[in-house]
């Protein structure tokens, strides 16, 4: 087990808030429980994808787990693969791509443990046909702070199984998983994007679309005639087989935090007037690699930097599908009036494949994420708007995309959190967890 990093020793993907911990790095399972019980409470913590403070403890100890990314047992007759759970989705890419194989559900990034795509039962553009990460999750073992282990599937134990799987870290640590990989014969994805005007397309074509993979960019600055201007985007595994080669690592990193003023709403009604017309007919076909597909922001590390030193704040609802479009009308007629932009917008039709997740936050429903920089009150106030509106049509919000929930809101959006919470290791918490719960540190 290596020794506690000065504080601070770690940061959300969105950089707020700023919070101090130490961060113990796990090399084995065997490393935990610590020798030494911390005084603080403890979290587990994998590579800081989560944007707000799900990842984050003050004044505790973050329980770093990447370089606990063994793989352990493959079977390529079943696909079934058992790794630990600090290995990443880029290393399960690495390996399984040259022999065949492709993740059941992948994010918008590949920089994530396979601890944390179940604590946040993370969900991909295929989530209409096979639900969340959790559905593919076989088995895992999760390590208690008492020292005791237990083994957790839908029939050994399937009450830990249920709390885990989008219980964000607080059940324990999970020490190994086993998943369910899917056959492919190629690293293509045939390609179909079609533009749309308005919600009311983009809710056609979600209906119509017939792919395995939809998602859509959506322009939240343009009104008038180009209110909800987007484009639909949607895919399949190549069926005529082609390279299964490893891919190549990024060259690109982000060399510096760009000054705050430099995302506005000028500058990201320029980059999506450009993005939107940069696709010059109203669809477009074609054969493309899987890695522009999926992952587009991969392809330059450090990319978060572009907002700034202050940091980013996103937000991600769904809205159930009675409200169709009114509740995200509300939505985008609030950021268009807030004055703020988000050039990463993404909306996309969640189906009805249930989770076995009991905290999951997927549900049927139209889903948008969104990314704003950090401009103190104006953010803040906008969020919260974001946070009413959801609450007033009956949707909820993602916990390891938020920074600002209250406990009134994730209590509504969460009834069940009372029940979860049995589940939580009393020697585990979060700052989120705090948060949303009303406690102050350290409280009991």
């Amino acid at each position: 087990m290596g020794k506690a990093k000065p504080r601070p020793g770690f940061e959300s993907w969105g950089r707020y808030p700023k919070l101090q911990a130490d961060v113990v790095p796990l090399h084995w399972t065997t490393d935990f429980p610590l020798a030494k019980a911390p005084a603080a409470r403890q979290l587990p913590v994998g590579l800081g994808r989560s944007y707000g403070d799900v990842c984050l403890l003050e004044n505790g100890t973050l329980l770093a787990t990447p370089e606990m990314d063994r793989l352990l047992h493959f079977n390529e007759a079943t696909g079934v693969l058992r790794c630990e759970a600090g290995a990443s989705l880029k290393e399960i890419l690495d390996f399984a791509m040259p022999r065949g194989f492709f993740l059941p559900v992948t994010p918008g990034t590949k920089y994530v443990t396979v601890g944390g795509a179940i604590a946040n039962d993370i969900h991909g553009k295929n989530h209409h046909v096979a639900g969340t990460f959790g559905r593919h999750v076989l088995r895992f073992e999760l390590a208690r702070s008492d020292g005791s282990r237990v083994v957790c599937s839908p029939v050994e134990n399937p009450e830990w199984f249920a709390a885990t799987i989008g219980g964000m870290g607080l059940t324990g640590l999970m020490t190994w998983a086993e998943i369910r990989l899917r056959p492919i014969v190629s690293r293509l994805i045939d390609y179909r994007g079609v533009k749309f005007h308005g919600l009311a397309e983009f809710l056609d074509l979600s209906r119509t679309a017939a792919s395995e993979y939809t998602v859509s960019w959506i322009d939240c600055l343009s009104t008038g005639k180009n209110f909800a201007r987007g484009i639909f985007m949607q895919g399949d595994h190549a069926e005529i087989p082609g390279p299964l080669r490893r891919s190549r690592e990024p060259k690109l990193t982000f060399p510096f935090d760009l000054p705050q003023l430099a995302l506005n709403r000028y500058s990201v009604a320029t980059f999506n007037a450009f993005y939107y017309h940069r696709q010059r007919g109203n669809e477009k076909t074609g054969p493309v690699d899987y890695e522009p597909f999926f992952y587009p922001l991969d392809a330059v590390l450090k990319w978060n930097r572009m907002y700034g030193k202050a940091g980013l704040l996103q937000f991600q609802c769904v809205l159930p599908r009675e409200q169709d479009e009114h509740g995200v009308v509300e939505v985008l007629k609030a950021i268009t009036a807030s004055g703020l932009a988000s050039f990463l917008a993404v909306i996309k039709v969640f189906g009805d494949v249930p989770s076995p997740g009991m905290m999951s936050f997927p549900a049927p429903g139209i889903t948008l994420a969104l990314d704003f920089p950090i401009r103190r009150e104006a953010s803040f106030d906008l969020l919260e708007r974001l946070a009413r509106i959801t609450l007033e049509h009956g949707g909820r919000m993602y916990p390891a995309k938020d920074a600002r929930m209250t406990p009134e809101q994730f209590q509504a959006f969460y009834p069940q959190w009372q029940e979860f919470a049995r589940y939580v290791d009393p020697g585990f918490d979060s700052a989120f967890w705090q948060r949303v719960t009303g406690r102050r540190p350290l409280d009991d």
